[in-house]
């Protein structure tokens, strides 16, 4: 029964990080990029204070002005803006697409920067996912689109961030990691506003998007945390793949998209790969335990 609640509760994460991107993709339509991303940085910043408040927490304590910390902010913001990025300009099918590579992206940095072991049938799934990758974002003269790199740089960013929650000091919850890594969307997101052109009134459409989107998003990571912390890891994680169908999803009937076969090719590889991968590590206590830390710290 912990495998199904667990389950469950993964894909009841993955189907609300789906909606805060649908909604944060509606919003950047008429606001700009920066100030949706300040907003939001805004909103989730003053759930996560509430939230660590109710624990009984300090917000502010000194074991997070380590290096570690801020390193894992500069991820935070380039994961945070390059995606953000990417849902504005280009389609939400294809940004979940490429952003479904991050776990292959943490287990390359996992065996580089940690020196965790990592078997040759798991690095030939690695280079397989990221040929996956390779076929949505289709770097051909023909069919690449510059906008298309937001993705992989937001992904990129998202896995730094997740190994550096890694090397995280133990002694800092959750939800305290929550409000510094909401806290620094807010002055990159304003800096980015005024050097792209300024700020604008949002209207009742995308005002209301970003105030639903925060409230989703951090729900969505309660959601996850719970997940990971009930049944396998092994059993539950292959379901946060479930995100990639509700951003095909959504995509289809808010949006219109109808991707073509490279792009769901190009999926089918990643989640195949990033699955084998989380498989193969029931044979492997140590990595599943240090898959199941990485992915409660993670909120994407």
């Amino acid at each position: 029964m912990d495998n199904i609640r667990g389950s469950a509760w993964m894909v009841l994460a993955m189907m609300g990080f789906a909606v805060e991107d649908t909604l944060l993709k509606t919003a950047t339509a008429a606001v700009p990029v920066g100030q949706t991303l300040m907003l939001f940085g805004i909103g989730g910043t003053l759930l996560f204070l509430v939230l660590t408040w109710q624990r009984g927490e300090k917000a502010l304590v000194r074991s997070a002005m380590t290096p570690t910390l801020f390193t894992r902010a500069a991820f935070e913001i380039a994961g945070r803006l390059f995606f953000l990025l990417s849902l504005a300009f280009t389609s939400l099918s294809s940004t979940s697409a490429i952003l479904q590579a991050t776990p292959l992206a943490v287990t390359l940095g996992a065996a580089v920067l940690f020196g965790e072991h990592v078997r040759w049938h798991r690095w030939f799934a690695i280079v397989i996912g990221f040929a996956g990758v390779l076929l949505v974002i289709k770097p051909s003269a023909e069919a690449f689109e510059l906008t298309s790199i937001f993705a992989v740089i937001g992904m990129i960013g998202f896995a730094g961030r997740d190994l550096a929650t890694r090397a995280a000091p133990p002694a800092l919850s959750n939800m305290q990691l929550g409000v510094y890594g909401f806290a620094v969307l807010i002055p990159t997101g304003g800096a980015y506003a005024l050097w792209t052109g300024g700020f604008v009134l949002p209207d009742l459409i995308s005002g209301t998007a970003i105030f639903i989107a925060t409230f989703i998003g951090v729900g969505a990571y309660y959601s996850i945390t719970v997940a990971m912390r009930t049944g396998e890891v092994s059993v539950v994680t292959p379901f946060r793949y479930s995100r990639l169908l509700f951003g095909l999803f959504l995509g289809a009937v808010i949006f219109g998209e109808r991707p073509d076969m490279m792009t769901l090719g190009g999926s089918a590889v990643i989640v195949a790969s990033g699955v084998y991968i989380l498989l193969s590590m029931r044979q492997s206590p140590r990595a599943v335990s240090a898959t199941k830390e990485t992915l409660v710290s993670s909120r994407d």
